[in-house]
């Protein structure tokens, strides 16, 4: 990869990176609390999915093993860059340290990646269930899931590593971000390199995790159609679309906004500092506080053991 029309910048030993993506929004106080509440509400949400199916035996099946593994992804997601973009937003703090900045790069793009892992991994759980009823225990053991969960997890510690690696590598010539926070984008154009050869491999990557998981998900899916109108009768079938209504609300929310981004690149759209910001900000955070909400409230399950505490927890009059 070459350096030369960057041949008049020297690198630089950069300790820190300052976080400039929103040095152009007029209000960022109330920018800074919205994305506060937002943080605190995917945490309640998660926690609670977390615990409810933690403490129930009966939910201890391989669904619900995997919503519990996407709480944990969102948590962990939505961790990675809220705090950096709450600290610019609401104390003015820009400053960030260059093994910090490299390590929220890591741990948000590997949970991009699991995110649409598990969501692939719940379509064939979805598939098993309504294809094979009877043997789906049978099919979906535990060593089973622990097995594609497992392997999951090695293909995107894999992938996000080799970003990593390179990210580390790069010669430094700029401090300044102006992104909302730390990703691979943002670091390599503050690299003295030329950047469009270093964004082939993340397209390259980002097209293989999103196409991918995408493709498979969409293969479950019609799967799952030839069956329901093959051997089920009109009022199984409305059952069964409706065990799957929540999985699909998830898959609309987590892959939507990440194909508009994808088509905005690559159609050459180019985009303000603020619009770019909002579309990473939702495309980061949204999922995670969609995700929570749909199965608290839309899972029969979670939703009667989450009323079954508030009760036990409201005083009675």
């Amino acid at each position: 990869l070459w350096i030369m029309p960057f041949a008049n910048l020297t690198a630089e030993a950069i300790t820190e990176f300052y976080i400039t993506g929103f040095s152009e929004t007029q209000h960022p106080k109330a920018v800074g609390c919205i994305i506060l509440i937002i943080y605190l509400l995917i945490l309640l949400g998660s926690s609670a999915n977390i615990y409810i199916i933690a403490r129930d035996k009966r939910l201890h099946t391989p669904m619900y093993f995997f919503i519990c593994s996407l709480s944990v992804v969102d948590i962990i997601n939505s961790t990675s860059v809220s705090p950096t973009m709450i600290l610019v937003l609401l104390a003015d703090i820009t400053a960030i340290s260059y093994r910090s900045c490299i390590t929220q790069m890591t741990v948000n793009h590997l949970a991009f990646a699991m995110e649409k892992f598990i969501i692939s991994l719940m379509a064939y759980d979805r598939l098993v269930a309504i294809s094979n009823p009877l043997r789906y225990h049978s099919i979906l053991t535990k060593t089973r899931i622990v097995l594609l969960t497992v392997t999951s997890w090695t293909l995107g510690f894999s992938f996000i590593a080799f970003l990593t690696g390179i990210a580390v590598r790069l010669p430094y010539c700029r401090t300044t971000l102006s992104f909302a926070f730390c990703d691979y984008g943002a670091v390599v154009l503050a690299a003295c390199v030329n950047p469009d050869e270093y964004f082939v491999v993340s397209t390259v990557l980002v097209f293989f995790i999103l196409f991918g998981s995408f493709a498979l998900i969409c293969i479950s899916y019609l799967k799952i159609i030839f069956t329901v109108l093959k051997i089920a009768p009109s009022e199984d079938r409305k059952k069964m679309y409706s065990t799957c209504s929540n999985h699909l609300i998830v898959v609309a929310s987590v892959f939507v906004l990440p194909f508009v981004i994808v088509i905005v690149t690559r159609i050459g759209l180019v985009l303000s500092v603020t619009e770019r910001n909002v579309l990473i900000i939702f495309s980061s955070l949204g999922p995670c506080l969609v995700n929570p909400f749909v199965y608290c409230f839309r899972t029969k399950e979670i939703r009667r053991q989450l009323f079954r505490i508030f009760k036990a927890v409201t005083p009675q009059e």
